[in-house]
Order: structure tokens, then C-alpha cells, then sequence
């Protein structure tokens, strides 16, 4: 990876080691079980990050680093809410439109910016409609709708996030025991299992998303 020390560096190197650590629990484990789906392969990624952004935050120096710091956070939330949503959003409409034929670059760039317009609720002050041409993830033809799970996964480690605040160090060894059996079960049965939770219900969702929420308020306060 590209390295310049800075916090964006710091923080994809800590994804990319959640990465190596969910694999590293995975190897001893029969080879079909290593095999995990999309939905779950950015948990333990995102999970690293948090441990990064939170544990940075709590030893920033003074208030301008902290401000700085929460503020990549609340970022970080709205790239996973909103600029992913849109991703969504646009590549649900394309392919609902393709079937009925080829889209040329004017009708792409409507779709894009109509649904910039709608995940971000109109609150951007410009739009970025030939977005699409620049994201490698929509040109991953074999894998569509190649952007939802980091969202997904997103909400479900800040879920887990959520409950290894609350158990301290003894969640630990809940954690590792659900990534070892991301290849071998539904996302629905690893939160029944290991956290106890039904994932079609809305409490745990919430959970997390008052992580984000907090997060986002802690830099309202701190701007006023």
C-alpha cells in the first residue's frame, strides 16, 4: 500500500490488517469454511478502523486534533450512509434500465446525480454526475453491487463495536468465534449465535447507528 504517515494511511493499514486477522483465525479451519460472503468480508476490517479512530481520539493532544479526528469519523459514517448509498441507488436504476436497452453517458450521468441527490437528502452544495466513470467497483462486472456490502459491513461491525464496549476485554473471544464461522454460516445465524440478537428485528441496527449519532453530535458541540 501506498504510505505517507498520514491518518488516512494509518487508517486503510489497520482495514487491511482486520483483513489479515480474520483470515488468520480462518486457517486452520477445513478449506470450503474459509470461504466467507460478501456481506461479511468488511467486518472485521471496519472493526479495526473503529479501534484505530477511537483509541486516537481519546489520546489526541489537544482540541484542534481532536476536532480533526472526529471529524474523519463523522466522514467516515457519512461515506458509508450516504456516498455508498448513491452508489447503490445508481446501479439499481441502471440495471433496471438496461434491460431495456444501452444508456449513453448523458442518461448515466442523470441517474448518478439523481441518486447523489436523494442518498444525500440534498444537502450537498454541487454534484459529482460523472461519478460513475471513476469508481473501479461498478466496472466489476462478475460482482455487482460491489459497493453495499462495505455499508453493510459497516453496520454490523459497528453493531459488534457497540457490544464489545459494553463486555470490555471479554468480548474478545465472542469476536474471534464469530469471524471463524463467517464462511460457514448466514449473518442472520452468527448474530443469533455469538451475539445473542436477531438481525430482523431494528434494536441492534440502532445500537450502532447511535455510535455514528453521537460521534456527530460530539462535533456539533465542539463547533458551535
Amino acid at each position: 500500500m501506498t504510505f505517507g504517515g498520514n491518518y488516512s494511511n494509518v487508517s486503510t493499514l489497520a482495514h487491511e490488517l482486520g483483513h489479515a486477522y480474520h483470515q488468520y483465525l480462518m486457517e486452520e479451519l477445513p478449506q470450503f469454511n474459509q470461504d466467507y460472503a460478501m456481506n461479511v468480508a468488511e467486518t472485521a476490517s471496519t472493526f479495526a478502523e473503529m479501534i484505530l479512530a477511537d483509541a486516537l481520539l481519546k489520546n489526541a493532544g489537544s482540541e484542534e486534533e481532536k476536532l480533526a479526528l472526529l471529524a474523519e469519523k463523522v466522514q467516515n459514517s457519512v461515506s458509508f450512509f450516504m456516498n455508498i448509498h448513491a452508489r447503490f441507488l445508481f446501479e439499481t436504476r441502471f440495471y433496471e434500465q438496461r434491460n431495456s436497452g444501452m444508456l449513453d453517458v448523458s442518461e448515466l450521468s442523470a441517474l448518478m446525480e439523481e441518486a447523489q441527490r436523494e442518498a444525500y437528502h440534498g444537502a450537498l452544495g454541487s454534484y459529482h454526475p460523472l461519478f460513475w466513470t471513476s469508481k473501479l467497483h461498478f466496472y466489476i462486472t462478475d460482482v455487482p453491487f460491489y459497493n453495499f456490502p462495505y455499508t453493510f459491513g459497516y453496520m454490523f461491525s459497528t453493531g459488534i463495536y457497540a457490544r464489545a464496549l459494553k463486555e470490555g476485554e471479554g468480548f474478545a473471544e465472542k469476536y474471534d468465534a464469530l469471524l471463524r464461522d463467517t464462511g460457514r454460516m448466514t449473518v442472520e445465524e452468527l448474530a443469533s449465535k455469538h451475539l445473542n440478537v436477531d438481525l430482523t428485528k431494528p434494536d441492534f441496527w440502532r445500537e450502532a447507528m447511535a455510535l455514528a449519532v453521537a460521534d456527530a453530535q460530539m462535533f456539533l458541540d465542539m463547533t458551535k
